[in-house]
C-alpha cells in the first residue's frame, strides 16, 4: 500500500500529477459539479451534463469511483436502479471545482476574444 502524506506536483515522479490529470479533466469537473446537489441516476447525469457520450461518461464514473470520489449504488429492483453520489472526498473537491467553473463561465468571453486577436495577428504575420 502506498502512503504519501503530501505530494509535490513539481516532482515528475509524484503521483500528484495523476490526481491533477483526473481533476483537470472536463468530464470530472462536470460530473462532480452535477452530483454536488445530490445523487443522480446515469441518464439524469448524462442529461444534466449534456454532450457527453455514454461510453465516456461510463469510463469517467468508473475512474471516479476507483479514485474514491463517488459511489455507485445498485438498487435491487426491476429494472435495476443505479445511483451515483459524491463521497466525502468528492465533496471536498466540489468547492474548488465550483470556483474553477465559475471562473471559466465569467471569463470565457475574454478568452474567446483573446483567441480571435491572436489568430488575427498570426494570420497577418503569416501574410508578411
Amino acid at each position: 500500500m502506498v502512503t504519501i502524506d503530501r505530494g509535490d506536483a513539481f516532482d515528475p515522479d509524484c503521483p500528484t500529477r495523476l490526481v491533477l490529470d483526473r481533476v483537470g479533466d472536463k468530464w470530472t469537473v462536470l460530473v462532480i459539479d452535477a452530483l454536488s446537489d445530490g445523487p443522480l441516476r446515469f441518464t439524469q447525469l448524462r442529461d444534466r451534463i449534456g454532450g457527453v457520450a455514454p461510453k465516456v461518461l461510463t469510463q469517467t464514473l468508473r475512474t471516479l469511483e476507483r479514485d474514491g470520489l463517488l459511489t455507485r449504488t445498485v438498487h435491487a429492483q426491476v429494472p435495476p436502479r443505479v445511483d451515483y453520489e459524491v463521497t466525502e472526498l468528492g465533496r471536498s473537491l466540489s468547492g474548488p471545482l465550483a470556483t474553477l467553473t465559475d471562473w471559466a463561465e465569467t471569463h470565457v468571453g475574454r478568452i474567446l476574444r483573446a483567441r480571435e486577436e491572436y489568430e488575427r495577428a498570426a494570420a497577418e504575420a503569416a501574410r508578411g
